[in-house]
């Protein structure tokens, strides 16, 4: 456990073991073993066209993911800085190699074709002109519990003009959070446990280690320095009484669940 002295001897400040980053990598993993698992009972062969479209973060892990047994994959994002994000421990490492391109006319040229841009990605007439043997859509709403993202979101207008054989929807949600980004989860994950330590006797107060991070990777494009601010412990919690705080970061990392869905 690690653990400091607070103000006094008689308070502790407990850091998790838990790192933003460990947080962000169970919610990918989640996320694109979904994605990997049906893949893989399509039966395709290892070197058929995958195109994932979006990198942040869903598409990087997918990739990566799909990258331990596929051999012909292609990332596609506008921003051209994400493709640092292929050499960094976001969502594990890439086995076989990974292109990347910020050319979106290429999104026409996969057999399997995965879009994880969400709410203002890639729109309904771009979507119209797919023509693939398989299309994954992420669905950017998670529990549907908020009116105004709900009447945003445009998947099923996307799906329905897609032409594909199959067509599936990665569906993540279990904490109540209002959409299913990685990062909208994370924050999710954290007030929650903010709140548990809180309820405990003999806690003064906690924190976490989480800040407005988007700003760095799409303001100041510095995944490096990005890298740096992730690596780092998830919670601190200042209390009289030691205990664990990385089994409530577990918790409610267990309560989050990514599913295929039929479109």
């Amino acid at each position: 456990m690690n653990v400091d002295t607070g103000i006094t001897f008689e308070i502790f400040t407990i850091k998790s073991e838990t790192r933003l980053i460990d947080i962000f990598n169970e919610i990918i993993d989640k996320k694109s073993q979904a994605v990997f698992n049906y893949v893989e009972s399509l039966m395709i062969e290892s070197n058929a066209k995958i195109i994932v479209i979006g990198t942040y973060f869903t598409g990087v892990g997918i990739v990566k993911k799909l990258s331990e047994k596929y051999t012909n994959i292609l990332l596609i994002d506008i921003y051209p800085h994400l493709k640092e994000l292929l050499d960094t421990a976001i969502g594990g490492d890439v086995k076989n190699s990974v292109d990347f391109s910020s050319d979106l006319d290429l999104i026409y040229t996969g057999d399997v074709v995965i879009d994880t841009t969400g709410f203002g990605g890639i729109n309904v007439e771009m979507s119209s002109k797919i023509d693939v043997d398989t299309f994954i859509i992420e669905d950017p709403t998670a529990e549907d519990n908020d009116k105004l993202l709900k009447n945003k979101n445009n998947i099923h207008e996307r799906l329905e003009v897609v032409h594909a054989k199959n067509k599936r929807i990665l569906k993540t949600k279990g904490i109540n959070s209002k959409t299913s980004g990685t990062m909208t989860l994370t924050i999710g994950i954290l007030i929650n446990v903010l709140n548990s330590c809180l309820k405990r006797d003999g806690v003064l107060y906690s924190a976490c280690e989480m800040g407005f991070f988007e700003e760095v990777i799409f303001k100041e494009h510095d995944i490096e320095k990005f890298i740096q601010l992730v690596d780092k412990p998830a919670l601190k919690v200042s209390t009289i009484d030691l205990f664990s705080c990385d089994k409530f970061i577990c918790e409610e990392i267990n309560k989050i669940n990514s599913d295929l869905n039929e479109a």
